[in-house]
C-alpha cells in the first residue's frame, strides 16, 4: 500500500510539473538543433536592426536560417505571446493573433557552390497568415513535421505601441568616478496619452546593453513621479559594467585573410580559418575604434549574386592564452554569433600543451564581433570584465523598453521603446 502511495505521489508531482510547463513556457534566443546555423531576426531591408515593430506599421521582420543537413525539412512556425520576463503570457492565441496559429515554413532555397551543402530558409511576418493584434514580447518559434515537441530554434522579436516617449543619456557613473569602469543610464517616461495611476505597479521597465538580456535590468521603479513624467535618475540601481570595445574578424573571402585572420588553409573538403592569437585585454589602455556592438553580418567579397546561398561556412579558431587554467568557471566566445548566451556551444577549451583556451565555430562568411567572457559556475550573467576590461568611454547600445500592466489587464503591454547610444547620447 505504502509503494501505490509513493508511485501516486510522484504521477501526481509529474503531472502538475508538466501543466505548469504546458501553461507558463520561458522563450529564449535559442537553437535546439545542431544542423541548423546562422539564425537571424531583422526589420526587412536593415540586417543590424532590433527585431521591433510598431503596432499596425507597414513593415516586416524577416527570420533566416541555414539548414546544414542538406534536406528539405517540413518546418512550421506559431507566434507565442510572453510577458516582461519571457514567459508565455495567459492568454490564447486567438487574443493576439488574428490568421491561423499554426503555419508551414515553405520558403526556402538551396545553397550554391559551397563546400558545405544547406538550405536556407526565410520567412517575413506579419504576413497574409498572420498578423499582430496586442503589443508586447513576442517568441517566433520553428518546430518539425508539425510537432511542437520537435522545436527546433526559438526567436525572441517586439511589437511596440507607442503610448510614451522616453528621453536619457549615457554618462560615466556618478560613484565611479575614481575607477571609470562603468556607465550610468539616466531615462524619463512622457506618457501624456496613456493614463497611469499606480506607477510603481503598472509600469515596468527593462533596460538592455547591446541587446544582451543576462545582465538587463529589470527591476527599476520610478525614482520621482511626476505629472505625465516617470524619473529614473539613479546613480547605482541603473549601472552597467561599460566594457571594452568589441573584437572582430573578417572571414568574408577564403582567397586571402581578412582582418585578425591569421591563416587560411584548406583540409579537403572544408576551409579552417585561424584566427590571430589574442590577449587579455584588462591591464590595456583603452583604444578607440568602430565595430557593431556584438552583431555580425553575413557577407562575402567573392563574386556572388546572392549572400543568403552563396556564402560558405568555415571552421573558425579562436584562441587566448592565458597563464593558467581558470578554476570554478567557463570562459566562452560570446556576442551575436552565440546568440548572446554562454553554453556549451561556445565554451573554450583549456589546451594544457600550449597553455591556452581554445575553440572552433563553424561560422558563415561574414564580419563578426565577439568578446571572451568568463562565466563563474552556477551564475547566469557572463562576465565581460575579466579578460577584456571596462572604461566608460567605450561606446554601447543601451535598449530601454517600458511595460504596462493596469489591474484589469491579463498581459504586459509594450508601451514605449527607446535605443540610446553612449556616445550619442552622452551627457
Amino acid at each position: 500500500m505504502k509503494k501505490y502511495l509513493i508511485v501516486g505521489f510522484i504521477l501526481l508531482v509529474f503531472s502538475f510539473l508538466s501543466f505548469s510547463q504546458e501553461e507558463n513556457f520561458y522563450y529564449e534566443n535559442a537553437v535546439f538543433n545542431e544542423d541548423i546555423k546562422t539564425v537571424l531576426l531583422h526589420r526587412d531591408g536593415f540586417e543590424l536592426s532590433n527585431p521591433i515593430l510598431e503596432l499596425g506599421e507597414d513593415a516586416q521582420l524577416v527570420l533566416k536560417f541555414d539548414d546544414l543537413s542538406g534536406e528539405v525539412k517540413d518546418y512550421y512556425y506559431t507566434i507565442i505571446h510572453c510577458d516582461v520576463d519571457w514567459n508565455e503570457s495567459f492568454i490564447s492565441q486567438p487574443d493576439y493573433i488574428e490568421g491561423f496559429t499554426e503555419n508551414p515554413l515553405d520558403d526556402y532555397a538551396f545553397s550554391f557552390n559551397t563546400t558545405f551543402k544547406y538550405v536556407n530558409y526565410q520567412l517575413k511576418i506579419p504576413n497574409d497568415n498572420i498578423q499582430f493584434k496586442t503589443s508586447g514580447n513576442y517568441a517566433l518559434v520553428v518546430f518539425e513535421d508539425n510537432d511542437k515537441e520537435k522545436v527546433v530554434l526559438s526567436k525572441r522579436f517586439y511589437v511596440v505601441e507607442p503610448l510614451t516617449q522616453i528621453e536619457g543619456t549615457v554618462r560615466r557613473a556618478t560613484m565611479d568616478a575614481f575607477k571609470g569602469e562603468n556607465q550610468e543610464v539616466d531615462f524619463t517616461i512622457y506618457h501624456d496619452q496613456l493614463i497611469i495611476n499606480n506607477p510603481q505597479q503598472e509600469v515596468k521597465v527593462v533596460v538592455m546593453q547591446n541587446n544582451r538580456w543576462d545582465n538587463a535590468i529589470r527591476n527599476l521603479k520610478p525614482l520621482f513621479v511626476r505629472p505625465n513624467e516617470l524619473v529614473y535618475d539613479y546613480n547605482r540601481e541603473n549601472v552597467f559594467v561599460a566594457g571594452n570595445e568589441f573584437r572582430y574578424f573578417d572571414i568574408r573571402t577564403n582567397r586571402m585573410n581578412g582582418e585578425n585572420v591569421a591563416s587560411t588553409e584548406f583540409f579537403r573538403p572544408y576551409f579552417h580559418k585561424t584566427l590571430m592569437i589574442d590577449e587579455v585585454r584588462t591591464n590595456k589602455r583603452y583604444f578607440e575604434y568602430e565595430e557593431m556592438n556584438g552583431e555580425y553580418v553575413v557577407e562575402s567579397q567573392d563574386r556572388v549574386q546572392d549572400y543568403d546561398l552563396d556564402c560558405d561556412y568555415f571552421f573558425v579558431h579562436f584562441s587566448l592564452p592565458l597563464e593558467s587554467v581558470i578554476l570554478g568557471g567557463s570562459v566562452n566566445v560570446f556576442g551575436a554569433l552565440s546568440n548572446w548566451n554562454a553554453n556549451k556551444s561556445n565554451e573554450m577549451t583549456w589546451n594544457f600543451e600550449t597553455s591556452q583556451y581554445e575553440l572552433t565555430m563553424l561560422l558563415k562568411q561574414g564580419y563578426y564581433n565577439f568578446m571572451y567572457v568568463y562565466v563563474p559556475q552556477g551564475a547566469s550573467v557572463a562576465d565581460h570584465k575579466n579578460f577584456e576590461g571596462s572604461f566608460w568611454m567605450t561606446e554601447n547600445d543601451y535598449q530601454i523598453f517600458v511595460y504596462y500592466h493596469d489591474l484589469g489587464s491579463r498581459y504586459d503591454r509594450l508601451v514605449g521603446f527607446r535605443q540610446l547610444n553612449s556616445k550619442e547620447n552622452r551627457n
